[in-house]
């Protein structure tokens, strides 16, 4: 039967075009759905970037795109407050749509066009046809267009009146680290969390020879800080088991311990690790305690892949007792993590006044029962990566007070680093991000730490 010659050269209706098809929307959707996680349920951002476990949308990614993501959300993290100043200056009043979903497809399409070398017109593109696909978001699809419309014409009068080191602080942290530091020191610790943290790595001899090697330079008191960062299994050394990730900073607890060869360590709040490989690496008998089961068994997995032994111990620090007393104690208590915002660039944002507030407390409690596990003579060390006084010299202020039966062991200089910076006038260990590590060509700075060093009398 011949065909109808009318309909012959006749096109079919194209369908609709499908903005999930468009390259970078499906990444720049998960990066609004994981900021709006973070940011309005508080949920960290390691979990929602987890490879096994973490949001589904970005599981399911090509590594290319999650790379995208994890930039875009970093960005709008770090920069969260100049946005939210932005979005004030533009808007007449604020946008009532009450899940957050228009402001979070907001602040990823501005991280893009002030703080990425991503072109506006993709940015607004991708972001308008975004707010078009989400029910909650379509009333507002011609707010988000004109806003970032004019953001893209407006920006170089918009981001000349911006304050970054005040405005992507929350109050209560800056007048937290202004109280600690002065006014100069806060504002020089927030701007230095705009950046990302360098790569360390720590080693288990030669960190001179393994600096050339991975074309880094040794930094602190042994770490290796690499020029370039990325994927660390593919590095000389890594499956060889020559040494592990660590920051600089995060070094420098375990080696307040002072030698440990053949000593009977407990490394307390072990995972993920990292003071465990130290102590083993340097001779040391290591019980490693964690209250998380998943993180003990990676810890096992970092130690098989470095050839290291140490024993392992799933349990509550507060309900556990050891068989026997340590020679050495290692509390890496849990804390704020205040002092790693530059990789954890969520933690201003799901941090609360009141949690450090309870973690003091628990902090407090674990000091005062672990003690009791030390034998005369021996040597506890207390550290905590938060840039919180209340966390740190207030803890063992407290803890001295109440004990006469440990003493203060001040830290010297010569002990960590070349640098005066980290040791207080008091003999503890304090380092911050924005402490310049006096090496060119290399990103400075370091975690923010707090340690100190206990003798039991």
């Amino acid at each position: 039967m011949s065909k109808n010659p009318r309909f012959q050269n006749r096109k079919s209706p194209s369908k609709p075009e499908n903005p999930n098809d468009k390259p970078g929307f499906a990444a720049r959707k998960v990066a609004a759905d994981i900021l709006g996680n973070v940011v309005h349920k508080r949920r960290p951002l390691d979990g929602e970037l987890d490879a096994s476990n973490g949001h589904s949308g970005f599981r399911a990614l090509a590594a290319n795109d999650k790379g995208l993501v994890r930039a875009i959300v970093g960005a709008a993290l770090r920069h969260r407050g100049e946005i939210a100043q932005i979005l004030d200056w533009v808007l007449d009043r604020p946008i009532p749509e009450k899940t957050g979903r228009v402001q979070d497809i907001l602040h990823v399409a501005i991280a893009q066009m002030l703080f990425m070398e991503i072109p506006d017109r993709a940015a607004v593109s991708i972001s308008v046809d975004h707010a078009g696909s989400d029910r909650r978001a379509v009333p507002y699809k011609g707010l988000v267009n004109g806003v970032l419309r004019r953001i893209g014409r407006e920006k170089d009068d918009l981001t000349s009146e911006l304050d970054p080191a005040r405005m992507n602080t929350p109050d209560w942290l800056f007048e937290n680290w202004t109280a600690a530091y002065g006014e100069d020191g806060a504002r020089a610790i927030a701007l230095a969390h705009l950046k990302e943290a360098a790569l360390d790595v720590s080693v288990k001899a030669e960190p001179e020879a393994w600096a050339d090697k991975l074309d880094g330079v040794v930094v602190g008191a042994g770490s290796v800080r690499l020029r370039n960062k990325g994927a660390v299994e593919t590095l000389a050394g890594f499956e060889a088991g020559a040494w592990w990730v660590q920051d600089a900073a995060a070094s420098l607890p375990a080696r307040l311990l002072g030698d440990v060869s053949g000593k009977r360590v407990a490394d307390l709040c072990a995972a993920p690790g990292g003071k465990t490989a130290q102590l083993a690496a340097a001779g040391a008998d290591v019980t490693a305690i964690d209250i998380s089961a998943s993180r003990l068994k990676r810890l096992s997995q970092n130690m098989q892949r470095l050839g290291l032994a140490v024993d392992t111990v799933a349990a509550d620090l507060r309900d556990y007792e050891p068989s026997g007393l340590f020679d050495m104690i290692l509390l890496d208590a849990p804390c704020s993590a205040t002092g790693t915002i530059r990789r954890h660039p969520d933690v201003p944002w799901i941090k609360k006044p009141q949690d450090i507030e309870k973690l003091a407390g628990i902090q407090q409690a674990l000091l005062q029962h672990v003690a009791n596990w030390l034998k005369p003579g021996g040597t506890l060390v207390y550290c905590t990566c938060s840039l919180e006084r209340a966390e740190g010299e207030v803890q063992i202020e407290t803890f001295l007070q109440s004990s006469s039966a440990f003493e203060l062991q001040p830290i010297r200089s010569d002990e960590v680093s070349d640098l005066g910076q980290p040791i207080t006038n008091e003999g503890y260990l304090r380092t911050l991000p924005s402490h310049d590590l006096g090496i060119d060509g290399v990103e400075t700075g370091w975690d923010g730490f707090f340690a100190a060093r206990l003798k039991r009398l």
